[in-house]
């Protein structure tokens, strides 16, 4: 496959006239000044490397736009816990193999190439296994399939329903398991993503609250080299529960008992002291940020400007999946730090701007923390490649950062024109490839699942 585009975003810069060639998925070849294209190249007029979405739980897009009146006293994050626990009862493994593959398909219309997915929705709805116990992962690796969409799976390890070791409540059992029954668990679920070309299959013990130390240990050593990823310091009732329980504030219990790597991605950190949030900075680790989500659930606001400034890696996310958008999620982010700080281009720094910063970012931190070999157009990278429109009046006339700048803050998903996913042409014409019978599919489940609630 060749490319060409009238200018590209390689390691070391802005360049024109750059050729690409993807054999195999991925790029061997990305040379600036190329000259006219050959007959039978993909022409475009901006190519971007595209990041990957590092935090999902997919079936949530299927609730989008139910939780949003007021229950009685104040709504929170745990009111809505309790929703989302009520909803997850009715579906079935169909249904989920359907909304995945809606699911991504609006994650490379929005500029996505792959996704990291947390994935916990294991069980029957009473907790007992399918005769397959990998029954649900296989189902998101069949979505991938369909979508040629990039895959890291992260099979989720859930003991418990708090710090004092209390049981599962009715809503958590389709996600409980002992460390005897994940290892089969997620043994069945890498079987199935060795199916996909560049799948990746990690793992995600789901946060201090719900996994205790030997089980969080169990976990870190299933597949030592894989990406290990953990909800951490997402809601200040979780900072008190686990202060109270271990002695230590989550993150500050997390960097002194484990050794906290570049394979690590805590997600949000939303509730982090300045030492923490430092401390993780210099871990290597990948701070996993969902601002869409942490802004509908009230999370609270990531510390990005101590962050970056302290040398720290970081990619988003779309977690709940409320609203699919990259360009939001780069735009929230940036955005909170200004509210919160009450300046502007808080992220950017002497030699980029705060688009630039921004994409730079993601496109870093999700590819390290979905332990995929993409993030670049460079010789050897996995082919996970966005082209922008720039026929668009918002990117008419840019050039250089202001591109980025442009797409971030005054265009939208909409300048996505086209999308490679390891090398795989997934979306063109700012649509992808098997949206028509997907969505056909979708809108039947969601009908059904109307019926249900």
């Amino acid at each position: 496959m060749l490319i060409h585009a009238e200018r590209a975003l390689l390691p070391e810069g802005w360049a024109r006239d750059v050729g690409v060639r993807v054999e195999g998925g991925r790029i061997v070849a990305a040379t600036a000044g190329s000259g006219g294209p050959a007959a039978g190249t993909q022409r475009v007029g901006c190519l971007l490397p595209a990041p990957v979405n590092l935090h999902s739980h997919m079936f949530q897009r299927a609730m989008a736009g139910m939780t949003e009146r007021r229950s009685a006293g104040q709504d929170s994050f745990w009111t809505w816990r309790s929703l989302m626990y009520r909803f997850l009862d009715r579906l079935t493994p169909e249904d989920v193999e359907a909304i995945a593959a809606h699911v991504m398909v609006e994650m490379a219309e929005a500029g996505y190439a792959a996704v990291a997915e947390f994935h916990y929705l294991h069980h029957q709805p009473a907790g007992a296994p399918y005769a397959n116990i990998a029954e649900m992962s296989e189902r998101i690796v069949n979505a991938a399939e369909e979508t040629g969409f990039g895959l890291t799976l992260l099979p989720v390890l859930y003991q418990r329903g708090g710090c004092d070791g209390r049981a599962l409540t009715s809503g958590q059992m389709r996600f409980g398991n002992d460390v005897e029954r994940f290892a089969r668990l997620w043994e069945g679920a890498a079987a199935a993503v060795r199916q996909l070309p560049d799948g990746v299959t990690g793992v995600a013990p789901h946060s201090l609250r719900a996994v205790d130390p030997a089980g969080l240990r169990m976990a870190e050593g299933i597949a030592p080299v894989a990406p290990i990823h953990i909800h951490v310091a997402e809601q200040v009732a979780e900072v008190e529960e686990v202060s109270a329980a271990y002695g230590a504030r989550p993150v500050e219990w997390l960097l002194d008992n484990f050794a906290v790597d570049g394979r690590w991605c805590p997600i949000h950190c939303t509730q982090m002291t300045a030492g923490e949030t430092v401390a993780l900075a210099r871990s290597g680790a990948v701070a996993g940020l969902c601002p869409i989500t942490e802004a509908n659930l009230g999370d609270g606001i990531f510390d990005g400007v101590r962050f970056l400034g302290a040398g720290g890696r970081w990619g988003v996310g779309s977690d709940s999946n409320v609203r699919i958008s990259l360009a939001e999620e780069l735009r929230l982010f940036e955005y909170s730090q200004r509210l919160r700080d009450r300046g502007r281009a808080m992220l950017a720094d002497g030699a980029r701007s705060t688009g630039r910063v921004l994409w730079d970012g993601a496109v870093a931190g999700g590819a390290q923390a979905a332990g995929r070999a993409s993030g670049a157009i460079a010789v050897g990278a996995v082919a996970d490649l966005v082209a922008l429109d720039m026929g668009s009046v918002h990117l008419d006339g840019r050039e250089g950062d202001e591109v980025l700048d442009a797409f971030v803050f005054a265009g939208n998903d909409g300048l996505v024109a086209e999308v490679w996913s390891a090398g795989r042409h997934v979306v063109t014409g700012g649509r992808h490839v098997a949206r028509e019978g997907v969505e056909r599919r979708f809108r039947a489940v969601m009908a059904a699942l109307r019926e249900r609630m």
